[in-house]
């Protein structure tokens, strides 16, 4: 009889699709078309749940004590996003970007991230800030341009995009935009943005002040800096945000 110790764990076996046909591989996958990212398909999620499935080794738990003993509460502000935080004083923030900037708002106000829905324009009242409202899941909130409200302007890879979808629409883009819903009970609003970078937790000690140069313009959203991958991520003051926004628009 084989001891505890001795039960040789088989290794999982899947089909890694995504590396050969999918967005790591040669994007011959039919699906592509409907699903956008091998992330949203149903194989990929299939593996996943497998994977989360599966026995653990028996060591498993042990080395993941001796990690988490040895991360530093307060890590390096470069490689932080590298780090386990377990402390009462770390933020949650959801990062993504509009044009070259990088932006965060709290964790706490997120409610959904989805792909492009129709912005549907109101008479007299859309403009740049105010684009008009959304349907996510039966329910219709109002959408707005953050990139407008921080006057951040388009890349040049934004503008290709619009141009070329309007003079060959054989050119197939792999669309990486997002909107973002975020409030609090029934204060929610919709934000288009370039690219959702994920969700991050960042000790407050890193969080730096913002340059006097941002704190004095009227239009200073900004609560403070935060690096991710050794960019420099504008923090926004989400209470501010919405305040704005209620003032200016409804």
């Amino acid at each position: 009889m084989k001891e505890d110790n001795d039960i040789n764990i088989e290794q999982p076996i899947f089909n890694d699709c995504w590396n050969k046909i999918g967005v790591m591989g040669d994007r011959s996958c039919g699906e592509l078309a409907a699903v956008i990212h091998c992330y949203e398909c149903a194989v990929y999620a299939a593996v996943g749940d497998s994977l989360l499935e599966r026995e653990p080794a028996a060591d498993y738990l042990e080395d993941w004590m001796k990690i988490l003993e040895e991360t530093s509460a307060i890590p390096d502000i470069y490689d932080s996003n590298e780090a386990v935080i377990r402390t009462n004083e770390a933020i949650s923030i959801i990062i993504f970007r509009l044009g070259n900037e990088r932006l965060a708002l709290p964790v706490r106000m997120l409610q959904e991230v989805t792909h492009p829905c129709v912005i549907q324009p109101l008479p007299h009242r859309s403009n740049e800030l105010f684009l008009g409202l959304v349907n996510i899941r039966g329910e219709t909130l109002l959408c707005a341009s953050l990139q407008s409200l921080l006057h951040i302007q388009p890349t040049e890879e934004n503008v290709n995009k619009k141009l070329s979808s309007k003079t060959n629409s054989t050119v197939k883009l792999i669309n990486i935009q997002r909107m973002i819903v975020a409030g609090q009970g029934e204060d929610k609003w919709v934000f288009p943005v370039d690219e959702v970078h994920g969700i991050f937790r960042f000790h407050l000690n890193e969080l730096q002040d913002a340059p006097v140069v941002i704190t004095k313009s009227e239009e200073g959203y900004t609560r403070g800096i935060v690096y991710w991958e050794g960019k420099k991520v504008n923090y926004l003051d989400s209470d501010l945000l919405f305040y704005t926004l209620n003032h200016k628009i409804l």
